[in-house]
């Protein structure tokens, strides 16, 4: 049975996106999802092999010499098949091996890895990054504590690097589950996760720059004080930047950090540190931000610490006023030099 299963579903010739062409990947928003024309026929033998993997007679002692790496690494490697119903049948049948067949786990969680490594390092293309990430997310539900040094490792290794392709939006949600189960599992692990984020944190793509916060304010959500003190400064270097963003939503959803009760305990108690770094920020977008709600969230923002702590405010708010000055000073320092070098230029072109 395994053998006609094979014979059916496996290709005899890799997926053409395996290739890397150049060209961009395609959002399935905005194209119709591929089907397959052989899908028909493909479904019975998938049925089939979904029908034996989950039936509570399998003697996994008998069929593990049958469902063994060379097979599972074929399943893995029809992940980057395009036509979504296939990709579907195919999570559900690799997450019930991995239920199943205990010996095969760390092959699979191994192989996984290097599909990820190739993605990310070389290819920047495959269609089944989503679910693969979705049978992972289960998968990392179920580790025991304390964790094992192989699975920080793939988290370091993998997962927070899968941040770093453009195609990001097309997994993004299975990736951010992964990694707040990793935090929630591990608060230890909370700021390795916020450092790694702020590694890959894209310069030019405000779209991508959105998804990252909402990311981090889950995070946040499940990161602890100690944690916290340990990659704030790094942090709100990188916020404060966010906040005067001219694309609005990456500057609203910044100020969304905000509205949690636990995120604004963490800055209370840190203020001391984050006030200085983000006054100026939240100054500027007072006095210049073209957004009407960027505006309300920084002056609801501000006024938060105003009242947190009225010394410290008034404080950064003479040290802002003070900056401002100097920097007045060395403009028109500047514009005098310029004035007087000029005068210079026309007075020796009259002497010539």
């Amino acid at each position: 049975m395994i053998k006609m299963v094979g014979i059916n579903i496996f290709p005899s010739l890799p997926p053409a996106s395996h290739e890397n062409t150049g060209q961009g990947a395609s959002d399935p928003e905005e194209e119709e999802p591929y089907l397959d024309p052989t899908w028909p026929h493909l479904q019975i033998v998938y049925e089939l092999l979904l029908r034996y993997v989950v039936s509570s007679d399998i003697d996994t002692k008998v069929a593990k010499k049958y469902i063994d790496h060379s097979f599972i690494l074929k399943l893995l490697d029809l992940f980057d098949l395009e036509d979504p119903g296939e990709r579907e049948f195919l999570k559900t049948i690799l997450h019930t091996i991995y239920g199943k067949f205990m010996v095969h786990r760390s092959f699979i969680r191994k192989a996984t890895n290097n599909i990820f490594y190739r993605f990310i390092y070389e290819t920047e293309r495959h269609s089944g990054i989503g679910e693969l990430l979705e049978i992972l997310g289960s998968i990392i539900n179920g580790f025991a504590l304390p964790m094992k040094e192989e699975h920080k490792l793939f988290l370091v290794r993998a997962l927070i690097p899968l941040h770093k392709p453009k195609p990001i939006a097309m997994y993004h949600q299975q990736l951010s589950y992964c990694i707040i189960q990793f935090v929630e599992k591990d608060c230890k692990l909370a700021d390795t996760v916020i450092k790694g984020l702020l590694k890959y944190w894209p310069l030019t793509n405000c779209q991508k720059e959105v998804l990252f916060l909402r990311e981090l304010e889950e995070v946040l959500e499940a990161t602890q004080f100690a944690e916290f003190q340990r990659c704030m400064v790094q942090l709100f270097r990188q916020i404060a930047r966010c906040l005067n963003s001219l694309h609005f939503q990456v500057a609203e959803r910044a100020l969304f950090l905000w509205n949690n009760e636990h995120t604004v305990n963490l800055f209370a108690l840190n203020r001391q540190v984050i006030l200085p770094i983000i006054f100026e920020a939240l100054e500027r977008n007072i006095r210049s931000h073209w957004n009407q709600a960027v505006h309300g969230l920084t002056m609801n923002v501000r006024k938060m610490f105003m009242e947190m702590d009225a010394n410290l405010f008034d404080e950064c708010q003479k040290e802002f006023a003070e900056k401002e000055a100097r920097t007045q000073e060395v403009e028109e320092q500047r514009e005098m030099t310029w004035k007087n070098w000029q005068m210079w230029q026309r007075r020796e072109e009259t002497i010539w």
